[in-house]
């Protein structure tokens, strides 16, 4: 399934195709505390943020979202005494999971490949200690792969002497990238650079081929601006047969992106067909009600000026924003079922899940 890239935001049910008819995590996940060192409970047996910390992991420093957490952050520790919020960086999505796991993390973003995973039990999620809960959608983005090289245009180009990086090892978006990849290309030496080294990487040799992102399908981060600043950088277009390949895959959607509204590439196709992604925060099941609470009502207070601070939380001024593209297996924790009945913005196709 496609969407269209000038959209304000991404359908609900395309995003919901990769989880829809699967069994919740319930079935197969424990709901135990954890032993060993919390991040907020200090190993004291209390329900993890019982004591009002929060750790808030995303990805890593250079990116939108790790500026965006900070942000979030600072409206929460500004605005009330009650709790405190650190923001802290993280190799990516499915490394946040296991943040969570060791409690290491209190609230951390996913995204739909993960989601599917989790709710279907798949590799090592099969035996997760704990259920993940939502909590509130952050963004959608649109991954690409992109090459400083001359005269490349598809990532057909990519042969097995290629050096790529489709992100850094860790993030789920590398495993969904490396699955599409499949689809086009047979071996390439896969390496692992971060997203704010890849523009120098690609100017002394070391990448042949990057990841990058638009987010919300629209706003170049400005670690792909770099990237663009130091090498004549090209997006890679896909072939037809893999596009075609990839529209059949339930675990993939794709976008359609009119790249005239960028500017500043070496090369671009007319139109970018390719796969995306929509974040959401979870938290363990069994995180504090309360803080939750607290953390929800502080930050939604600020929400119209959060813009300020980071232009890409301007959608959150949406409160109907904070509960698109759920995914389905996943439910809702208490704490933010609740707060968004209250609020209005409370669906019932979303599931709350057990205290």
């Amino acid at each position: 399934m496609r969407v269209n890239g000038n959209h304000s935001g991404v359908d609900r049910r395309t995003f919901l195709k990769s989880t829809a008819g699967v069994a919740g995590v319930g079935a197969f996940a424990g709901c135990t505390g954890g032993s060993g060192g919390s991040s907020s409970s200090g190993g004291s047996g209390e329900k993890p943020g019982a004591d009002g910390e929060m750790v808030m992991t995303t990805s890593t420093e250079t990116t939108a979202a790790y500026a965006m957490s900070q942000a979030i952050a600072n409206a929460v520790n500004q605005n009330t005494d009650k709790i405190r919020v650190g923001a802290r960086p993280s190799e990516g999505t499915n490394a946040n999971i296991g943040r969570l796991a060791r409690q290491e993390s209190d609230i951390a973003y996913i995204q739909n490949w993960t989601a599917n995973k989790i709710a279907e039990g798949k590799g090592s999620f099969a035996d997760l200690s704990y259920t993940p809960y939502q909590v509130f959608h952050l963004y959608d983005l649109a991954w690409f792969l992109a090459s400083g090289n001359d005269g490349w245009t598809s990532v057909t180009d990519i042969s097995k002497d290629s050096r790529v990086s489709p992100t850094p090892r860790g993030s789920g978006t590398a495993e969904m990238l490396e699955h599409s990849l499949d689809y086009a290309v047979g071996d390439y030496e896969r390496i692992s650079i971060k997203y704010g080294s890849q523009a120098s990487a690609m100017s002394s040799g070391r990448l042949d081929v990057g990841a990058a992102t638009y987010v919300n399908l629209s706003v170049e981060p400005g670690w792909l601006q770099q990237m663009k600043g130091t090498v004549d950088l090209r997006v890679l277009g896909w072939p037809d047969d893999a596009v075609a390949k990839l529209e059949e895959d339930p675990a993939i959607i794709l976008s359609d992106i009119d790249m005239s509204q960028f500017d500043g590439y070496g090369y671009t196709p007319e139109t970018l067909t390719t796969p995306t992604l929509a974040y959401n925060f979870v938290v363990r099941d069994d995180f504090s009600y309360d803080t939750l609470y607290t953390f929800l009502e502080t930050l939604w207070a600020q929400r119209e000026g959060l813009q300020e601070d980071n232009a890409l939380l301007g959608k959150l001024a949406d409160g109907e924003f904070w509960t698109t593209n759920a995914y389905e297996g996943l439910p809702f924790h208490p704490a933010a079922a609740d707060f968004y009945k209250e609020k209005g913005v409370w669906s019932d196709d979303l599931e709350r899940g057990k205290e």
